[in-house]
Formats: C-alpha cells, sequence, structure tokens
C-alpha cells in the first residue's frame, strides 16, 4: 500500500492570501493605469500633428531614408 493513494491536494486559489484584496485597493487609487475605449481617428489626428511638428525642427531627418 503506497502513501500517495491517501494524499489528496487542494486547489490553489491564486487571488488569494491578501492578493485580491491588493490589486482592488490598487485600481481604487487615483493614479491607477485605466484601460478605456480609445477614439481611433483623434489619435491618429493627434499623432500626425505631432509629425509634422517634429518636421519643422531643423535638425530633424528621416531615419530611413537616404539623403
Amino acid at each position: 500500500m503506497s502513501l500517495f493513494h491517501h494524499i489528496s491536494f487542494k486547489q490553489i486559489d491564486p487571488l488569494g492570501g491578501g492578493l485580491r484584496e491588493e490589486i482592488v485597493a490598487e485600481q481604487q487609487e487615483p493614479e491607477a493605469i485605466r484601460l478605456e475605449e480609445l477614439d481611433e481617428s483623434a489619435l491618429s489626428t493627434y499623432w500626425q500633428g505631432v509629425e509634422e511638428d517634429i518636421q519643422k525642427d531643423p535638425t530633424w531627418f528621416w531615419f530611413d531614408r537616404e539623403e
């Protein structure tokens, strides 16, 4: 008779031991990162403006183009 036939293990809760509470507390902090739906056209417009502004810099050059 083997000892291992009589041993059983309990399921481990990965959020147990206070981790769940820590996550909830961090989500309530004002500086917490929140993933939200984004307006792709507004983001594209913003970065297009950034790119146009950068190109006005006299030291700007294209890294991928030979001149």
